[in-house]
Parts: C-alpha cells; sequence; structure tokens
C-alpha cells in the first residue's frame, strides 16, 4: 500500500544542445554509490549526423554527478564506441560494484539498420568511474539489460538479462552463473550455457499480450533481491504499449525463483515528460536505491530524460502477491494489515427490507455526517420499479444502526430525476452531504432515465435534520445539461473565496468553482481535471470520488473509487494541496480497499465497494459503503495510517 512521489526536480538530466553528444536526449539513468557521492550513468544521445553513408543519433554513455542541493551535474560521456562490436552505439547502462571494481554492462550496437544479430550485451570494467580500464563484449547472441548482482550467489557470480530481444517474439529474462568474473566475457562459456537456454528463464507471471524486461540493478533485502522491471502492456499493439513499472521480488539462494509480484504496475505515464518526446507514453526503469524503508526509483521518460520518483520499501512489499506465504515476514503482514481499511463487521449494518417496497431491492452507497453526537447515514434505495430514493438511518457509535426511518426522507421531485420510463433506471441516486454554516447540502446524481445523468443539489438546516423534519430545499441541477455528470460533492469551505464543487466528468474527477451556492455557470464548466485513470493501473478504465474532502493538517483527503479493466470497484486515496486542490500531492498506487466478503462481490452490480460517507472520530477514518450495489458496510482505518500510505 503506497503511493509513488515523483521527485519535484524532474526531469533531472534532459537534453543540452550545448553538447552535440547530449542534445537530442540523455535517458535510462543508472545510479551507483561512490563513497560520499552519488553519480549517475545515463545514454545520451546526439543530434542526428552522417555516420559511414548513413545518418541516425549515436548512442553513448554520459556521467552526471548529484550536488549537496540535490542538482545533478553533467560531467561528460564516460563510454563511447571503440570496438567494431559497438560501432553504433553504447545504450542504456547498469552499473555495480563487486571486487573493488565497477562493472557497467551495456547494450552495444554494431549493425545499422539495428536488427537483432547486431544487438548485444558489452560490459566495461572501471576502478574510479573516471576512465574504463578494460571493455569486452560479452554475449555472442542477441540480448539486452544485463545486470550483475552485487555479490556471489552461492560461491558464483550472477547476472540476469532479457536474451533474444530483438526477433518479434517475447524475451526471455534469463540468469547465467559463473565461477570466475572473467567467465562472463567467454563465448565458448556462453555458447555452453544457450545449449540449454529455456532452463534458465525467470518465469515473471505476465499475460500473454504483455511484456516484461529488466529495469534496474537487483538490489539485495531481508526478504529477497529486489528487481524493479518495465511492465509493457499490449505488447504487441504498436499504438497501444503502455509501458510501467513493477517489481518482483526473488529468492536469496535462488535469484531464479520469484516469490513475490506486485499486482500492477506502480507507476504509469502520467507527466507531459514521460508522455511526450522522442518515444511517447514511456517509463522505463533503469535503476533503484534504498535507503532505509525509501526506495528511489530512477528512469527513462519517453526516451528523452532522466527522472525518480520515490516510495516506502515496506508499503511496496505489501502491495505484492506472495507466491508463498511462508515468505511473507511479520513486519509486511503487519504493515499490510494496517495501511488498508478494516472491515468493523463482516455482515452489512443495511440490508434491503422486504416490507418496506421503496427500499426492497436494494440500500446502498451512503453520505454520512456526524453531527454532536449522533451519525446521520443518508442512504440509496431502490424498489422493484428500479426508483432510487433516499433512506434514512442513525447511529450513536459510528458503527451499530439504533435507527432507520420507515419512509423515504427525500424522493424525486423534479422532472429532471422522475421516472419517465416504467421500470426504467430513475430517481435520486449516490448522496453525499456536505456541513456548511448552518445547513446540510446533499448532492446527488439526478436521473430520469431519458437525459444524461446529472448532478442536482438540496439543503436541508441542522436543525430540521436533527429533529428529523425533512423540509429540503427544492432540488437545482448545478452540472451540465449534456454531459454525463456524476459523483459530485462539495468542499465544506470556500476555495480561493468561492465554492467548490468535485465532480467526475466523462471517466475523471474535476473541480469547477463557483460564486454562489445555484452554480450559474453550470454550463460552461472548465472542469479542470484532477485525478485522471491511469491505463495499466486498478484505476485504469475511470476513477470518481467517494465522499467530500476532508480537511488534514496536511491537506485535503480525498478518496476514490476506481475501475479497472477488471471491472472491479476498489478504493484509493489521494491528497490536494491547501493552496491549489488541483496539485495532487499524493496518490496511492495501489488500492486501499477492495471487494472481499461475499455481499461485496455479489448482488446487483458484483464486485464492488463504494463508498460514500466518511467521519473522523479519534483520529480513525470510517467510511460507509455500497457493497454490491445491494447491501451498507462500515470500514475503518487510523488516520495516521492513511499519513502513512500518503508519505507525508
Amino acid at each position: 500500500m503506497i503511493s509513488v512521489k515523483r521527485s519535484k526536480n524532474n526531469p533531472i538530466i534532459k537534453p543540452s544542445l550545448e553538447n552535440e553528444w547530449q542534445a537530442y536526449s540523455t535517458f535510462n539513468g543508472c545510479p551507483i554509490k561512490k563513497g560520499k557521492s552519488k553519480i549517475l550513468l545515463f545514454r545520451a544521445q546526439s543530434i542526428p549526423k552522417k555516420f559511414e553513408s548513413t545518418t541516425f543519433s549515436l548512442s553513448t554513455i554520459g556521467k552526471a554527478i548529484e550536488s549537496s542541493s540535490g542538482k545533478w551535474n553533467v560531467q561528460g560521456q564516460l563510454i563511447v564506441p571503440q570496438e567494431p562490436w559497438e560501432r553504433f552505439g553504447c545504450e542504456d547502462p547498469r552499473v555495480n560494484y563487486i571486487n573493488n571494481k565497477y562493472y557497467i554492462f551495456y547494450t552495444a550496437i554494431s549493425l545499422f539498420p539495428f536488427r537483432g544479430e547486431g544487438i548485444k550485451v558489452a560490459v566495461a570494467i572501471s576502478k574510479d568511474l573516471k576512465t574504463i580500464e578494460e571493455r569486452h563484449l560479452v554475449t555472442p547472441f542477441n540480448a539486452k539489460a544485463m545486470s550483475l548482482f552485487p555479490e556471489k550467489i552461492d560461491g558464483q557470480y550472477v547476472v540476469i538479462f532479457a536474451a533474444h530481444t530483438d526477433n518479434g517474439n517475447l524475451a526471455k529474462i534469463s540468469i547465467a552463473r559463473f565461477s570466475k568474473i572473467e567467465d562472463m566475457w567467454s563465448e565458448n562459456k556462453w555458447n555452453e550455457w544457450h545449449k540449454t537456454v529455456d532452463s534458465h528463464s525467470l518465469q515473471i507471471p505476465r499475460k500473454d499480450s504483455e511484456q516484461v524486461e529488466i529495469g534496474a540493478p537487483p538490489i539485495k533485502t531481508p526478504f529477497g533481491w529486489l528487481l524493479i522491471y518495465s511492465h509493457i502492456k499490449n505488447y504487441f499493439t504498436e499504438n497501444d504499449k503502455i509501458f510501467g513499472i513493477g517489481a518482483v521480488l526473488l529468492d536469496l539462494k535462488d535469484p531464479q525463483k520469484v516469490i513475490a509480484q506486485t499486482k500492477t504496475p506502480f507507476l504509469v505515464p502520467e507527466e507531459d515528460y514521460e508522455k511526450n518526446g522522442t518515444v511517447k507514453n514511456v517509463i522505463f526503469p533503469s535503476g533503484a536505491v534504498l535507503n532505509g524503508d525509501l526506495l528511489t526509483v530512477y528512469y527513462g521518460g519517453a526516451d528523452t530524460v532522466c527522472a525518480y520518483a520515490e516510495m516506502s520499501f515496506i508499503g511496496l512489499l505489501a502491495s505484492m502477491n506472495f507466491f508463498d506465504s511462508k515468505d511473507i515476514h511479520k513486519k509486511i503482514s503487519n504493515y499490510k494489515g494496517s495501511h488498508t481499511f478494516k472491515r468493523i463487521f463482516n455482515d452489512p449494518i443495511l440490508s434491503p427490507r422486504s416490507d418496506h417496497p421503496w427500499e426492497s431491492r436494494a440500500v446502498f452507497n451512503p453520505a454520512a455526517i456526524k453531527i454532536k453526537d449522533t451519525l446521520y447515514i443518508l442512504y440509496r434505495a431502490m424498489s422493484e420499479d428500479n426508483t432510487s430514493v433516499v433512506g434514512y438511518a442513525e447511529s450513536y457509535d459510528m458503527k451499530n444502526i439504533k435507527v432507520r426511518g420507515p419512509q423515504p426522507v427525500y424522493t424525486p421531485r423534479a422532472s429532471f430525476e422522475e421516472k419517465r420510463i416504467p421500470n426504467g433506471n430513475s430517481g435520486c441516486e449516490d448522496p453525499r452531504l456536505t456541513l456548511i454554516n448552518d445547513r446540510v447540502y446533499m448532492i446527488y446524481t439526478a436521473y430520469n432515465g431519458i437525459d444524461k445523468p446529472r448532478i442536482a443539489l438540496t439543503s436541508i438546516s441542522v436543525s430540521d435534520l436533527s429533529n428529523g423534519i425533512w423540509k429540503w430545499s427544492n432540488p437545482i441541477l448545478i452540472s451540465n445539461d449534456n454531459i454525463d455528470d456524476k459523483d459530485g460533492a462539495l468542499f465544506p469551505e470556500k476555495i480561493k473565496n468561492k465554492y467548490a464543487l468535485i465532480h467526475r466528468v466523462n471517466h475523471s474527477i474535476c473541480v469547477d468553482y463557483s460564486s454562489t451556492l445555484e452554480f450559474l455557470n453550470r454550463n460552461n464548466y472548465i472542469d479542470k481535471i484532477i485525478l485522471r485513470p491511469r491505463p495499466g493501473m486498478w484505476d485504469s478504465q475511470k476513477v470518481g470520488i467517494a465522499m467530500p474532502p476532508i480537511k488534514t493538517k496536511y491537506g485535503w483527503l480525498l478518496l476514490y473509487h476506481g475501475i479497472g479493466d477488471d471491472k472491479v470497484y476498489r478504493v484509493g486515496a489521494a491528497l490536494l494541496s491547501y493552496t491549489n486542490i488541483e496539485d495532487v500531492i499524493a496518490r496511492t498506487s495501489y488500492p486501499i480497499f477492495e471487494p472481499e466478503t461475499e455481499y461485496e462481490r455479489i448482488g446487483q452490480v458484483n464486485n464492488v465497494v463504494f463508498p460514500c460517507g466518511a467521519v473522523v472520530k479519534d483520529d480513525i477514518v470510517y467510511i460507509y459503503y455500497g457493497q454490491a450495489d445491494t447491501f451498507v458496510g462500515v470500514a475503518n482505518i487510523k488516520l495516521k495510517d492513511l499519513f502513512e500510505i500518503l508519505s507525508v
């Protein structure tokens, strides 16, 4: 359970016209510690120039050093083509330190136009990362992305790499072991190894349409070798490829054995420097550093710039699927258990009632608000003819229902929500409650079965709500007439001296502002996007808010639901800046709540957890949520654990 934070300094290295050799691109940086310094080796491409009757961008390997201020200063080129087997370029360095020397593996290009037989692995050896003492061609066959494990395993030197990457098929992620370091560039040793190439493959689980490629050099941890890799979705569909970053944990004694894997990528292209460049929509991991619990992953953005992002290492492990539960350390289990919402009850707190026709079909998606010592729950209820109304319940301990109304407290009253098609869906759906001054504002989705779903607003005084007097103001529409708009809520205070409406437009979460609560500008919204779906991740299809944002000491806490390619509704979290709510400070890479119980997996819509209400009491966040569009449940989490997930 993690949020991944990109550096505010990104991109940390970018092309510079001052040096021809790095004028076209600078990307895929791999870091290494040298004393107190941190050095980054990266691939640089020159501006296209003529070489042996052809014109292309030559790749070389540059070097940068991090300053005390965190700025990366480019020092120049470390590796340039010298040998025939690298005459057309040296690409994508991966460096490790062993036996008092730095071993820099890179892709050596010997043929142009580029093709498999001219793409192989080479290694450069240096004592000081200032001069190269030796360089060798490593593989006699097509291969890329080799990394050396930073220590011997069972008395042998071990490398991991991708074999046969350029023959049109999926590459084999392979392990090779050597008794002597010099054997790594022995053609005879490799020819012998290649006779049983399939037996050396690393089986990283993936779908048939996906590809995995080696990213950063392996990092030794108490739990296993951490390998950050490139996860490519839609690999065989050129225009639909999604380059993300995932991770696996390999067995310490047998690194060919995968013991855990991230469920989906934890990072996909979102920023402009990741989406636009030499190759669009690419983030490619090339190095990683683990310092305590802080994991820093370096990557290339759009094959043009170097960047990095940070996350909790234990949080990353807790987000993995472990294939052997015995490998899960107690610390990981404890972290995972405290960093997701916990169900207070396995059974629903509200279920449909056959003796109440107006809520006999389903009760779900509840709003919640706490006034003094009473929790008020207003929930969506459906009759057998698919009309949605709002029901009412109370709790005094945040979890047990003590009062439940015999009649709906809010029913369709306007043409935009009254049924137009017999037995079709219609009514007042998915309420959210916000207290502003002495009135409670309820925003809900209004639908008449013909027009697009839109957002409506009504309100009630705190006094009337507390006394069960259901004297609501006349409902008004506050969203665009021509746009499918749902999942709306008001911020509980003005933002930039205006009322702020957060809502889902199409598949993204947007914010719009109004000087008054009538939102007279509703047909001219700018729809400033706060959160978008993330292709390749758990929230790849659409995102929508859960409940109104909650003000905290770190910013506005926004819980949201996301739907992935598997059509499962899960819950994530984001933190928005006080000063600019369009600025997302943090966002969880993995869901913090998802369907598990029978009530959440089976119902009107299977596999749904859908919160619409939340209350904070004693620094615990309680959420009230719909279960499979049929029941209502309650879950909670400590606020400090949410902050820890969001790394604040």
